[in-house]
């Protein structure tokens, strides 16, 4: 399975931690101390989830090696939807008016992105599939209560695009060489660890500790595991893309896996936690850059819980 593209879309309107010192009185420097993060993006009035995820399929048009009609499977990722019945995959059909294709959107938290990648990974193997769109989108602004001392500062908006074929087209190609997602719901706060209930607070992590022992705990493992399944080190690689949730989870990966920061690749402190576009976006913002022969980690932990990796080659 190889990556052709990745492309992303990211809102205009910035907020910055002032805000949250302004009306909150939370200190920018104690927001950035817990977390990292300086600033985040947030959807304008008519944005919303599906808007996200056209635009980042948008910005693609014009790169794309082959037309958009030949893609026959869409998957959507996204744990904050607009809608509920017309999801983000629907959305994206609809506006490009793609016919000969299954769609769905599912959703694994924050894991939502490698989910949709390894069900991509299935149907490409079973052989229903030829040319497939992973659409990932996050509004965690339209749930997010900025008030709330604990969370209300970490989340960001933003949507990103992967799109996924048999064939190599161009050098910046990335092959899919391995994926494995796992779900978590046996462990620790599990549900209760973050949650998003619009009709009973909203999106909330009031176990945030136990969020962030678990995510350090298993974004190492099962990096490891799947190296090592792949007769592959941590020497091995040149870059991890992990889940950006929190700088601090973020700098102990980095420590208990021995890479450098460099390694590490990163926009947490500029957009805050994005959900399971984060990883994507990374990739997007990055896809141009990486070397031949470079290989990839991303490793991802969400909320339920739930984790996932995967290794791509250059």
């Amino acid at each position: 399975m190889i990556i052709n593209l990745v492309t992303a879309y990211l809102p205009s309107l910035v907020l910055s931690n002032d805000y949250f010192s302004d009306n909150y009185g939370i200190s920018g420097d104690e927001i950035v101390a817990k977390s990292g993060i300086k600033q985040r993006r947030q959807t304008l009035p008519d944005e919303n989830t599906n808007t996200m995820a056209i635009e980042a399929v948008k910005n693609a048009e014009d790169k794309l090696p082959y037309p958009i009609q030949d893609i026959d499977l869409i998957i959507g990722a996204t744990y904050t939807p607009f809608d509920t019945i017309g999801s983000i995959a629907y959305a994206v059909q609809a506006h490009f008016k793609i016919e000969n294709t299954r769609t769905f959107t599912i959703n694994s938290a924050c894991s939502s992105f490698l989910n949709a990648l390894e069900v991509a990974d299935a149907y490409f193997a079973a052989g229903k599939a030829q040319k497939a769109l992973v659409v990932i989108s996050e509004n965690n602004s339209l749930y997010n209560n900025l008030s709330d001392p604990k969370s209300g500062f970490l989340w960001g908006d933003g949507a990103a695009a992967v799109f996924i074929s048999n064939e190599r087209y161009s050098d910046d190609d990335l092959e899919v060489l391995d994926i494995n997602t796992r779900g978590l719901g046996n462990i620790g706060k599990n549900i209760e660890g973050v949650y998003l209930r619009p009709l009973d607070g909203g999106l909330k992590m009031p176990y945030g500790k136990d969020v962030f022992q678990q995510a350090c705990t298993y974004m190492v493992e099962e990096t490891e595991q799947l190296l090592a399944k792949n007769n592959l080190s941590v020497a091995d690689i040149n870059y991890v893309i992990p889940h950006q949730a929190n700088i601090r989870i973020i700098d102990y990966v980095a420590k208990s896996l021995n890479i450098s920061k460099e390694q590490v690749l990163n926009n947490i402190e500029l957009l805050g936690n994005t959900g399971s576009a984060s990883a994507a976006i990374v990739l997007a913002q990055y896809f141009s850059t990486f070397k031949k022969d470079d290989k990839i980690v991303i490793s991802v932990f969400g909320g339920g819980y739930s984790s996932g990796t995967a290794l791509l080659k250059k």
